[in-house]
């Protein structure tokens, strides 16, 4: 419900997990899906609280699962240090604003780090 607020999960990395240069992965992959009822929001990835925004603003209505891949780089260009990401983020709505929103339920599965895209 992001009745006048914002909604996100956080996950804090620890050792190894937060070098993502390793092995010279390039691509974030996630999988989501959400329900037809749901309302529309902006979706969001965020990795040390720096955010990259979905670009279907319904994707919080797709009702099959969609592949999401976010090439690092993308990350890189807004200051993200990718050999020490200590958080990543998912979450819908503006952060830090107190607008309207709306409310909904998504699914998410595979968040996966990728050389190139499978």
């Amino acid at each position: 419900d992001n009745n006048g607020k914002y909604s996100e999960a956080t996950m804090t990395l620890t050792g190894t997990a937060r070098d993502w240069t390793r092995q010279d992965v390039a691509e974030l992959s996630l999988w989501f899906r959400g329900e037809s009822t749901n309302a529309v929001e902006p979706m969001y990835v965020a990795l040390n609280g720096r955010a990259i925004y979905h670009d279907n603003p319904n994707a919080a209505q797709a009702g099959n699962y969609e592949e999401w891949v976010i090439p690092l780089q993308t990350f890189a260009d807004l200051g993200v240090t990718l050999n020490n990401v200590t958080s990543i983020t998912i979450g819908f709505g503006t952060p830090g604003s107190a607008a309207a929103g709306g409310a909904g339920i998504m699914y998410f599965d595979d968040l996966r780090l990728y050389r190139i895209a499978p």
